[in-house]
């Protein structure tokens, strides 16, 4: 079934809450099915009233037939016998097999394998990708000790948990960390103090320190190129890449300049070569080695990126629904995905493919409108741009449908944070922006309060 947001009792309080019910993922039918299951998107709730967050008891039918896998799971806490079950299940992998083509229905689809628990269903699809149970494991702990940092009430407690915990902070940790604190982003106390999580950790572990020492070779690296201005050519280039005073430095040169290291750059370099004898020469042809070790890394990783963002679009494009699929791998979209999808519409363009045109414009369209900042973002700016009080009540007239309880808390919650984090001597454009707020948000509260009033 494709997913659907469902008016559906909280588990925990009884009261409405909507969700996205799915109980069918068929990978081979729709890809992104994969990627709402795994990452939480469907069957899962949250609730206003009493604060629950976690998962439904939904049966599940899980297909992907590149893998011959068809997995069912039935909620113990749903209590119902075997043969009603079976009622369920049963209409569900019946759709899985009438999808596919007579010679893709092989044996795996008369013996579905039945999992107890749902977090025994997840790992068997993750081990199916090379995800072992061990490295489930790994991750989990990490989460433990993520919880940890985050409960401990100063930073001496953190500062004891770093210590007896040394070997845990990897660039795994870092990469994990790194993720929860863009899922923080709009929860302002957690991101502030996963902010000085990582601060500490930074400055008290040993891969921290590395992490630092990369930023510090890299704003020297960008320095040395900034530098040189007009005058960085191949020649100058390749003096940087000589005179760089640790591989660090080097790494860091190679990552911001990789298009001009093209064959007239390594034909530049094996000219000085030849022109060397002895340790010199020896000391250039370790650095072509490096030089054609990190050029090679960087490349293969680009290629899996635009590798992954293709496989993206074309799991979004198989998609059933577009705009929840795109919404729902919104944190997945980046650079490598933007130009495949830009390259995308220029061969359906010149192939005159209207289908995927269609389907092509129908992901932009959903990646603009789940992108799109919110409307109260538009009308604050609409404000901030009035020049004077008599252009701004003007506008607050024109806008007077939008001037609801919501966006009035939301100018007031904006001050808050501003005068929250204001600095004492805070002068200047800073200072200019938040009197400007300030007189936004008086404005707001008085029209408002006449409107309320019916004046």
């Amino acid at each position: 079934m494709p997913p659907h947001k469902a008016q559906i009792a909280c588990p925990q309080c009884r009261q409405p809450v909507i969700a996205i019910v799915e109980q069918l993922f068929d990978v081979s039918a729709e890809p992104a099915a994969k990627q709402r299951l795994l990452g939480g998107v469907s069957n899962f709730a949250v609730c206003r009233n009493c604060g629950f967050n976690g998962p439904l008891a939904t049966p599940i039918v899980y297909h992907d037939a590149d893998k011959e896998l068809l997995l069912t799971y039935f909620p113990p806490e749903l209590n119902l016998p075997v043969n009603e079950q079976e009622k369920l299940i049963g209409p569900l992998i019946a759709q899985v097999t009438n999808r596919l083509p007579p010679e893709k229905r092989k044996a795996y689809l008369l013996r579905p394998q039945n999992f107890l628990t749902y977090q025994s269903l997840i790992e068997r699809i993750l081990n199916a990708d090379g995800i072992t149970s061990e490295m489930i494991q790994a991750q989990q702990k990490k989460l433990a000790l993520i919880e940890r940092l985050l409960a401990a009430p100063t930073a001496e407690g953190r500062a004891e948990i770093i210590r007896s915990e040394s070997q845990s902070f990897d660039e795994e940790f870092f990469a994990l960390f790194g993720r929860l604190m863009q899922n923080a982003a709009g929860q302002e106390a957690l991101a502030r103090q996963m902010e000085a999580i990582e601060q500490q950790l930074l400055a008290e572990t040993e891969y921290g320190k590395t992490i630092l020492n990369q930023m510090s070779e890299m704003e020297e690296a960008v320095k040395s190129l900034q530098k040189a201005g007009k005058q960085l050519d191949r020649e100058k280039l390749l003096d940087l890449m000589i005179e760089a005073p640790n591989e660090t430095r080097l790494n860091a040169l190679v990552s911001l300049t990789r298009p001009a290291l093209d064959y007239l750059f390594f034909q530049l370099l094996t000219n000085r070569i030849e022109a060397q004898s002895g340790e010199a020469r020896q000391r250039l042809e370790n650095l072509r080695e490096q030089l054609l070790a990190i050029t090679s890394r960087i490349d293969k990783a680009v290629e899996e990126e635009y590798r992954r963002a293709g496989e993206l679009l074309g799991s979004i494009l198989a998609a059933e629904n577009i705009e929840e699929t795109m919404a729902a791998n919104l944190d997945r979209v980046d650079e490598p995905f933007i130009q495949m999808l830009n390259r995308a519409m220029q061969e359906a363009l010149k192939a005159n493919d209207e289908e995927k045109k269609r389907k092509l414009q129908a992901v932009v369209a959903a990646l603009q409108k789940v992108s799109a900042p919110p409307p109260e973002i538009h009308l604050l700016e609409e404000l901030l741009a009035c020049e004077n009080e008599a252009e701004l009540e003007k506008r607050l007239e024109s806008h007077a449908q939008d001037i609801t309880p919501e966006f009035v808390g939301f100018v007031g919650n904006l001050l808050a944070r501003m005068q929250e984090e204001k600095i004492e001597d805070a002068s200047g454009e800073e200072a200019q922006a938040l009197a400007r707020l300030e007189s936004i948000n008086r404005a707001v509260l008085r029209f408002s309060m006449k409107k309320n009033l019916g004046q």
